[in-house]
């Protein structure tokens, strides 16, 4: 924004942008898979834990992996969601850009399988196509 003085010469006028480290999560209609993804966004990984059963199953990109091992990994690389593009499934499967630390940003899908208690007892990853 420029502000005329009075000898009309052109004065900057600096401007506050809030950078804010969050994203709207009110997409996400399942309230348990966006606490989940809270938790992630928020890298705390013992709240992102708390969300699933001890045996979990999780594949990335179909292959079956260790849970934790590739979470562990995830959370040192502070990986989170950029965007939340699709939510489909009753709020269950998310779809949207993701950064992953030395892989980069990319498209990609998150399922939660949901117990009746509440807990995913699986969760599906991989590059959305």
């Amino acid at each position: 924004m420029l502000k005329i003085q009075k000898n009309n010469t052109p004065k900057k006028e600096s401007i506050t942008i809030n950078n804010q480290n969050t994203m709207d999560l009110t997409k996400i209609s399942n309230p348990t898979v966006k606490n989940a993804i809270e938790a992630l966004q928020a890298n705390d990984k013992n709240a992102w834990y708390a969300f699933f059963t001890d045996d979990v199953t999780f594949t990335d990109d179909g292959r079956t992996m260790n849970f934790k091992s590739f979470f562990d990994n995830a959370f040192n690389h502070k990986e989170k969601f950029l965007t939340i593009d699709q939510v489909d499934n009753d709020g269950k499967n998310i779809t949207g850009n993701f950064y992953a630390g030395q892989w980069g940003t990319f498209k990609v899908f998150f399922n939660f399988h949901q117990q009746a208690d509440g807990k995913f007892n699986r969760l599906d990853i991989g590059q959305a196509r």
